[in-house]
């Protein structure tokens, strides 16, 4: 007997932000392919602004997740620079170094962020939430109200 009666995940594409393909490592590994029983992600990889904006441009990103301590554009830079630029952006996560940077996070209009070193758990969660919220048609931050 298969197994085709069980509901399949919505599936996601998840933008992920470092110019280090090492922190890129590290928060792939604590989102996972499965943030939840009824999530399944896929991953594309941007290492500069220039990579986002291609990324942006090309495929539907249902969440960009990005690197705070990037350089030369940190994850709040182009979090702020997409909220901008775009007139539909992704919900956006920000993974900061120091908790006390969530004002900068909210000057940047970022809907989530998560702290170094990355738990699991709370990993999961965040994006697992973040990812319903779109799901359920929630308006990420800096959209002037409009989704699509």
């Amino acid at each position: 007997m298969s197994d085709d009666s069980k509901p399949q995940p919505d599936k996601y594409t998840v933008l992920l932000y470092s110019d280090d393909p090492a922190v890129r490592d590290r928060i792939r590994l604590a989102i996972g392919v499965r943030p939840a029983a009824d999530l399944s992600v896929e991953f594309v990889d941007a290492s500069t602004w220039e990579e986002c904006r291609i990324l942006l441009d090309t495929y539907e990103i249902d969440l960009m997740v990005l690197d705070g301590e990037a350089a030369p554009a940190g994850g709040l830079g182009i979090a702020r620079q997409t909220k901008d630029e775009y007139a539909a952006p992704p919900p956006t996560c920000v993974v900061i170094a120091r908790a006390a940077d969530r004002w900068l996070a909210a000057f940047a209009q970022v809907d989530a962020t998560l702290v170094h070193p990355l738990d699991p758990v709370t990993t999961g969660q965040t994006i697992a939430a973040m990812l319903r919220g779109r799901r359920n048609g929630v308006v990420p931050l800096g959209t002037m109200g409009k989704l699509g």
